[in-house]
């Protein structure tokens, strides 16, 4: 029986070790590989935006980001790919905070023939599909597939962590969906789920892939959001009012769907909170929640 192709994505420079790599790799593995090589962290960033991987490997040193940053921002655009660090040498402190953070493995260039190698992807994969499995089951919202308060908190956490590490700003949007108890008895809980469901549709498209979305109960929503270079934290909220717009100008849903958003920024704090950011945000979200005018429910 043939095996299906594994899709990796090697970053790193060294193009005799890329060779040689792809070369070990392709003599190694009895299926197809398909290796895809990118020399720098922000062409690996945007391929990880893509999708369609299988697994991932890391040099932590590459032209525009070195050491355990590197790892961080390949895991939070994309947790759902397992990552092997690929290292010059050994480094016991390194092979060990890469791991605790959720790299799969850690191997030594020069140490790791093609036999290795090939066992390590098959395991990383294996191993990292298995605990998503069985993270998921905790950490993943029943109704609308995103995740829900205690995924967000914990990966809140790490993405904090990631903020200080690389000196980036990072963006908390709380949002409450607006007379969602009318939709409710107006129309029957049935279309109260569709309603949040549209909600969370909405979240997705309106913010990166990268970013953390989350119901966190009810009909509100949370959204952690990592600066980003060609972003405001404004430019964010702009695009998820712009996605509302266009839902009710298109939809055949019989609610029209308003949000109230609050939003919370703090630019390279390594004090501010998690916790912090969600009751600023809270408290914003309320604040233009409370200046609105109350309003039915238009039918359409």
């Amino acid at each position: 029986m043939l095996q299906r192709s594994i899709k990796v994505l090697l970053l790193d420079t060294d193009t005799t070790f890329v060779d040689g790599l792809r070369q070990g790799l392709s003599d190694g593995y009895e299926g197809a590989l398909d290796i895809e090589w990118v020399g720098e962290l922000g062409q690996g960033l945007a391929r990880l935006t893509q999708g369609d991987l299988d697994v991932v490997l890391l040099s932590l040193d590459l032209p525009d980001s070195e050491g355990m940053v590197t790892f961080d921002r390949a895991y939070a655009f994309a947790p759902e790919v397992p990552i092997i660090i690929i290292a010059d040498e050994a480094d016991e402190d390194t092979a060990i905070s890469a791991v605790q953070a959720g790299a799969q493995d850690y191997l030594v260039k020069g140490e790791s023939g093609p036999a290795l190698l090939v066992r390590a992807l098959r395991h990383a994969i294996e191993r990292h599909r298995r605990f998503s499995a069985l993270r998921s089951l905790s950490l993943i919202d029943d109704l609308t597939g995103l995740y829900n308060r205690r995924g967000f908190t914990d990966l809140g956490e790490q993405y904090l962590k990631l903020a200080r590490r690389s000196g980036r700003g990072v963006t908390m949007v709380y949002v409450d969906v607006d007379r969602f108890k009318a939709i409710n008895d107006s129309f029957g809980h049935h279309v109260g789920d569709r309603a949040l469901l549209k909600v969370a549709d909405i979240l997705r498209f309106a913010f990166r892939r990268s970013d953390i979305i989350a119901r966190l109960g009810g009909d509100e929503f949370g959204v952690l959001a990592l600066e980003a270079a060609d972003e405001s934290a404004e430019l964010l909220v702009e695009r998820l009012r712009d996605r509302v717009v266009d839902f009710n100008r298109s939809s055949a849903e019989p609610f029209e769907l308003s949000l109230s958003i609050g939003m919370a920024h703090h630019d390279e704090d390594p004090r501010v909170r998690l916790e912090d950011l969600i009751v600023e945000a809270d408290a914003a979200m309320y604040r233009e929640k409370r200046d609105k005018q109350p309003s039915a429910i238009r039918p359409r």
